[in-house]
C-alpha cells in the first residue's frame, strides 16, 4: 500500500511538474553523491580491498572537486564515514533534498573465471530485461541485512524480479535525463582515462528507482580484476575516475540548463 500511494504520488507530481522541471531558469545546484554499502555491507572484495571503502575515496574526492570546480553547488553525501546507509534511506536523503542529480559509487566484480574482465560501466534504473535480473537481484539484495526490510520497503522481495515492475514506474518521468547524464559518464571514462567501457546499462537497481531525479549508479571498475583492482585504489586512479564524473557533470549542466 505504501509503495501504491508513493507511486500515485510521484506520478501526479512529476506529470505535472514534468513540464516544468526543465525549462527556463533550471539549474542544477543540488548533487547528492552516494558512496555505495559501507558498515556491515562491505559489497565486493577483491585480493586486497572492499567496495565501500574505494566507493567513499571516490565519492569524498568527487564532492571535493564539485565544490572546488562548480561554485554555489550543494554536495550531500548519503555518507562520509564507514558506516551502514539503509537503501530506502539513502534514495530518501536526496528526495527531502530535492536534489539534482543522483550519483551511487560502486565496484564491480565477477566469479572466478572470468577475474580477467574490466572496464567500467554505468547503470540507470528501468524493467530490466530478463538477462539482467541476477545484477539486480545481486545489487538488491542489501536489503536483506537490514533490520525490519519488509516494513520499510512494503513487502518488497529482492528474490521476486516481478517487483521492480511496479517499482520502475517512480523513475518514468527522470528516464531520458538519467540516460543522457550515464552516457555522458561512460563517454567522459573513455575520451579522458581511456578505459574499457562496457556502457549503459537499465537495470532494477532499488536505490535508483526510489530517487525521484536523474539517478545513475556507476560501477567505476573490477575489484575482482587485480590491474583494475589496483587503479581503483590508487590515489591517482581515484582522482581519474572522480574528474571524468565532475566532467560529465559539467557537460550535463551546460546541456540541461537554459539561461
Amino acid at each position: 500500500m505504501k509503495i501504491k500511494l508513493l507511486i500515485t504520488s510521484v506520478l501526479i507530481l512529476t506529470l505535472f511538474s514534468g513540464q516544468v522541471l526543465f525549462a527556463q531558469g533550471y539549474q542544477v545546484k543540488t548533487i547528492v553523491i552516494d558512496p555505495g554499502h559501507g558498515g556491515r555491507k562491505p559489497g565486493a572484495s577483491g585480493s586486497f580491498s572492499k567496495e565501500k571503502d574505494i566507493a567513499l575515496k571516490v565519492a569524498l574526492k568527487l564532492g571535493a572537486k564539485l565544490q572546488a570546480e562548480i561554485p554555489g553547488t550543494k554536495v550531500i553525501y548519503t555518507r562520509t564515514k564507514d558506516v551502514d546507509v539503509d537503501l530506502y534511506r539513502r534514495a530518501e536523503i536526496a528526495n527531502n533534498a530535492n536534489a539534482d542529480l543522483f550519483i551511487s559509487i560502486h565496484c564491480n566484480s565477477m566469479p572466478p573465471g572470468n577475474k580477467h574482465i574490466k572496464g567500467a560501466e554505468t547503470l540507470v534504473a528501468g524493467s530490466h530485461r530478463l538477462k539482467e535480473q541476477d545484477a539486480a537481484i545481486r545489487e538488491n539484495a542489501d536489503i536483506k541485512l537490514e533490520k525490519n526490510y519488509k516494513s520499510k520497503y512494503d513487502g518488497y522481495d529482492p528474490n521476486k524480479p516481478g517487483t521492480f515492475i511496479l517499482m520502475s514506474l517512480l523513475k518514468n518521468t527522470f528516464r531520458d535525463k538519467s540516460i543522457k547524464f550515464a552516457k555522458l559518464v561512460q563517454n567522459s571514462y573513455i575520451s579522458r582515462d581511456n578505459r574499457a567501457s562496457r556502457g549503459v546499462k537499465e537495470q532494477g537497481v532499488l536505490v535508483l528507482q526510489r530517487c525521484g531525479m536523474p539517478a545513475i549508479l556507476t560501477e567505476v571498475g573490477f575489484i575482482s580484476n587485480k590491474e583494475e583492482e589496483k587503479y581503483i585504489n590508487s590515489s591517482n586512479g581515484q582522482s581519474e575516475i572522480a574528474e571524468s564524473i565532475l566532467a560529465a557533470i559539467k557537460r550535463y549542466k551546460k546541456d540541461v540548463e537554459v539561461d
